[in-house]
């Protein structure tokens, strides 16, 4: 109806890991089809694809250069799994975690998303954040003027061309979170993990009763009842990027919200109430942190205060 113009569909070529003649090709390729994609106003990339891949890192490099956007369906393959398990809960059949995802597209009321995320970024800009769960998580930051980034489903031309940042032009379906790096000096606290694996590439073990103190932005203690020379490990890896506060994300969308029964995270915390405290490079979200290392982490059960005000309570929305 727009009259735009189909130019068909890449399938990505996923190189052998560790070849590095492939790993070459692939770099070959993403060169060339930035050329070709300089003419497409709209991707989408679909589930099983990533930013990894050589067709949409091509596309990628555009977007940062200010030219496009795209949507993103991409809850199956690729990067960090959708649909994060809670401890004690094993997930559901992809079946039933497509139906639910699809559900939530087709459902969403996107008005009333939209405007929940505008009055939560307004309450951001004026007051201190802090953080907190059962766990012993007591984590505090501002965000000043930082660039946030509102997952709301609108992938029109004009948002895209009022975006601040890469993932501005990003839009991802299911919608519902919203995003930001906060100031990096301001972030102090201390973060209390669930339990999870640690270790990095090289492997390691399950660390449990982990705790992150940080000040300014940086790790600067690490404790755990278990597995902390894993943690340690996966750290050093890491390198300064591993040792510093990425993001803080809060899902805002009720239809992503975790279920009551047989309970998981659905959709990278994207649910209403569920807090995403990440680690690593913010450089896409506008932060200072650069490097190649990013985890994310998410906290269920956390209670959310902006400038005095409660926003979420043990992991459920009191205010919209």
């Amino acid at each position: 109806r727009a009259g735009a113009v189909d130019l068909g569909c890449w399938e990505v070529l996923r190189p052998a890991r560790g070849s590095a003649e492939l790993a070459a090709a692939g770099q070959k390729s993403r060169e060339a089809m930035r050329g070709l994609l300089r003419n497409v106003d709209l991707a989408v990339m679909l589930p099983g694809a990533s930013p990894d891949d050589a067709e949409y890192a091509a596309m990628q490099d555009l977007l940062n250069e200010g030219h496009g956007r795209t949507i993103h369906f991409h809850w199956r393959g690729g990067g960090a799994p959708s649909a994060v398990e809670i401890p004690g809960h094993p997930l559901p059949a992809d079946s039933e975690i497509d139906a639910f995802y699809q559900k939530a597209l087709l459902g969403t009321d996107y008005a009333a998303l939209g405007e929940s995320q505008r009055r939560f970024e307004a309450a951001l800009r004026g007051g201190e954040v802090r953080v907190t769960t059962p766990a012993g998580t007591d984590l505090r930051f501002r965000i000043g003027d930082r660039p946030v980034n509102r997952q709301d489903g609108d992938a029109s031309a004009a948002r895209a061309a009022a975006g601040r940042i890469l993932i501005d032009r990003e839009i991802e379906l299911p919608a519902g979170v919203i995003r930001v790096a906060p100031l990096e000096e301001s972030v102090e606290g201390t973060i209390a993990f669930p339990p999870a694996d640690w270790g990095g590439p090289d492997g390691g073990g399950k660390a449990e009763g982990l705790k992150l103190r940080f000040f300014h932005g940086k790790v600067v203690e690490v404790s755990a009842a278990q597995g902390k020379e894993a943690v340690e490990s996966e750290l050093a890896q890491g390198g300064d990027a591993a040792r510093s506060f990425r993001e803080f994300a809060l899902g805002l969308n009720p239809a992503l919200a975790i279920p009551d029964e047989r309970p998981w995270i659905p959709y990278y915390g994207y649910g209403a109430g569920v807090v995403r405290l990440s680690l690593g490079d913010n450089s896409e979200l506008g932060g200072k942190v650069k490097g190649d290392y990013v985890r994310w982490n998410f906290f269920p059960d956390a209670t959310v205060t902006v400038g005095g005000e409660v926003w979420v309570r043990d992991g459920k929305l009191v205010r919209r």
